[in-house]
């Protein structure tokens, strides 16, 4: 395997060859939700346009729910387990403390080539791995990289909080990445950001070097996820649209060039609010909240796989990708297919 040839005059593309994903069978539906906190199938919809998630069993783990998307993404891109080089797992519930899930991924799929971690950018994490796999493509380092979006979200909700606890689901999508020399530019684009400052706006504070495994807490739902939910609608709206601007400018495109708008599924309203800030045709961008919810990394590789096996992105369409998580981190990949 050449992994170390000059590129050639037109340099290497990013290519996305192969998607995929997976969500778990059990479906938790607003009904469901309304037997265990005190909400409602109205209020939960016109908040978040979220009717049903997927939630994993107690068999299904990070690294289950990720190799099998995995695993789909490699058939559809007719790309061997031995032919891959990296894998990287976006995600802020691995499979355990150490080793990496993305370890577990390459065990069970038998990647005997491929080094392998995980990325922990929250909800962003999917697009931070689309922009180190771009570099590693664009300079000729490596010809196959899986990269991924997988959680377990629902292990750490909080059913007791109504305000929360209606937003999450599990699930995890994948893309084989691979080294093309061709007309089709591939990520063409990718920028992230992030801002420390902002970490209490999201959060799960428990177990780590701060609140070690051994010391008693001091609120004992230090363990699940904690949301600022209106802070986070401000920050992810102007974040948000930054972002996509910055794309535009950078590969000097217009709204009108992009074919499709895949959001992170963080809530419907926040989505609709970014399409109205930047004049996007409500049928240019896909939203696949309403059956799916919150899945954090993994929702921009789930929509995106979705997209494809749909046949909404053919060849010269472009996407937008987009996200908004935790840290707080941001980022966006422009695609050309």
């Amino acid at each position: 395997m050449d992994n170390s040839a000059e590129p050639p005059a037109g340099g290497y593309h990013p290519i996305i060859r192969g998607t995929g994903s997976y969500l778990p069978a059990r479906i938790l539906t607003n009904d469901d939700l309304m037997q265990i906190v005190d909400t409602s199938d109205e209020w939960i919809t016109t908040r978040t346009g979220i009717k049903t998630r997927h939630v994993a069993s107690d068999a299904d783990t990070t690294a289950t729910l990720s190799t099998e998307a995995a695993r789909r993404a490699l058939e559809a891109a007719h790309v061997a387990p031995d032919q891959v080089d990296l894998v990287m797992i976006g995600t802020v519930t691995p499979e355990m403390v150490f080793p990496s899930t993305a370890c577990f991924v390459q065990a069970a799929l038998n990647m005997t080539n491929a080094w392998a971690f995980d990325l922990a950018a929250a909800c962003s994490g999917f697009i931070y791995g689309l922009c180190i796999a771009q570099q590693f493509i664009q300079t000729g380092r490596y010809k196959n990289i899986l990269v991924i979006g997988a959680e377990t979200l629902t292990k750490i909700t909080n059913y007791k909080d109504r305000a929360s606890c209606i937003l999450f689901g599990d699930g995890a999508g994948a893309v084989l990445v691979q080294r093309g020399t061709g007309p089709t530019r591939g990520v063409m684009y990718g920028n992230c950001s992030a801002d420390g400052h902002g970490w209490t706006s999201l959060n799960c504070l428990a177990y780590g070097s701060r609140y070690p495994v051994g010391k008693p807490l001091d609120d004992p739902d230090m363990v699940y996820m904690n949301i600022k939910g209106r802070e986070v609608y401000q920050l992810a709206v102007r974040r948000i649209v930054e972002m996509v601007e910055d794309c535009l400018e950078k590969c000097r495109l217009t709204i009108d060039d992009i074919t499709l708008f895949i959001p992170h599924q963080m809530n419907a309203r926040i989505i609709e609010s970014v399409g109205k800030r930047l004049s996007i045709p409500h049928e240019r961008i896909y939203i696949n909240i309403d059956h799916v919810g919150n899945t954090s990394a993994a929702s921009i590789p789930i929509a995106l796989d979705e997209c494809v096996r749909q046949g909404r992105l053919k060849r010269g369409d472009i996407a937008l990708l987009v996200a908004f998580g935790g840290g707080l981190t941001w980022g966006a990949n422009v695609i050309e297919f």
